[in-house]
C-alpha cells in the first residue's frame, strides 16, 4: 500500500512551491462563490499546503477550516495562510462537530479507494450546512490502484464511476450542479453539488 501521508510530507516544501500562484483551476472557486455568498465558513478536506484553493477562500473573506494527513503540509499552510484552522487528521474518521457552507475534497479525495470513498458521502454530509456545496474531484473509470507519481513516489488513486457517483451524492441529498469529465483545462473530473436539504 502506498503511504500517501509519507510521501505528501517529504515533498511538502516543493509542492507548495509547484501549486503557489496556480491560476489553472480559479475557474471552479469563483463558480462555488457565485452559488455561496461570502463570508462563510469553509472545509478543506485535504488541503495541503493551502494553495491555490483555500487561499482563494481566505481572501475572499471566508472563514477557512483545513484538514490534512501529511503534517509538514500544515506546518506550511501555517505559515503562509496564519487565519486558517488547521486540522491534522485522516479525512476517513473526520468528525469535526460543525457543518460548512462550502466543503472541498480537491485532489485529495481521489487518493482513497473505492469502498473508503462510498463511506465519505456520508461524512461529507456530516458536514455540509443546509443548502451548502459540496466540490471534489474523482477519476473517470472505477478502478484503484498505483497511478501516477509525486517528484518520482508512486502515488495512489481510486474512483468510482460517474453513475455510482452520481447515487451516492442523490443519496446523500446532494443536487448535481456541475460534472465536467476529465475536463481538459483542469486534467482533473470535477463535481460541484449542493445539499437540496
Amino acid at each position: 500500500m502506498v503511504d500517501l501521508a509519507a510521501i505528501y510530507s517529504r515533498h511538502a516544501q516543493r509542492w507548495h512551491e509547484l501549486r503557489r500562484g496556480s491560476r489553472v483551476e480559479r475557474s471552479i472557486p469563483e463558480r462555488v462563490a457565485e452559488l455561496v455568498p461570502a463570508p462563510t465558513c469553509v472545509l478543506d478536506v485535504g488541503c495541503g499546503s493551502g494553495e491555490p484553493i483555500a487561499r482563494f477562500f481566505v481572501e475572499r473573506g471566508d472563514t477557512v477550516t483545513g484538514v490534512d494527513l501529511a503534517l509538514p503540509m500544515l506546518d506550511v499552510a501555517r505559515e503562509h495562510l496564519p487565519t486558517l484552522t488547521l486540522h491534522h487528521a485522516d479525512m476517513r474518521g473526520l468528525a469535526l462537530g460543525q457543518r460548512f457552507g462550502v466543503v472541498i475534497a480537491w485532489d485529495s479525495f481521489f487518493h482513497l479507494g473505492c469502498a473508503d470513498q462510498r463511506r465519505m458521502f456520508a461524512t461529507f454530509r456530516e458536514h455540509t450546512a443546509p443548502h451548502g456545496v459540496l466540490l471534489f474531484t474523482s477519476g473517470l473509470r472505477e478502478g484503484e490502484g498505483p497511478s501516477g507519481d509525486m517528484f518520482g513516489d508512486q502515488l495512489f488513486h481510486g474512483s468510482l464511476d460517474t453513475a455510482e457517483y452520481r447515487a451516492w451524492l442523490e443519496r446523500h441529498g446532494y443536487e448535481i450542479l456541475l460534472h465536467s469529465l476529465e475536463d481538459p483545462r483542469l486534467d482533473r473530473t470535477v463535481w460541484l453539488a449542493r445539499l437540496a436539504r
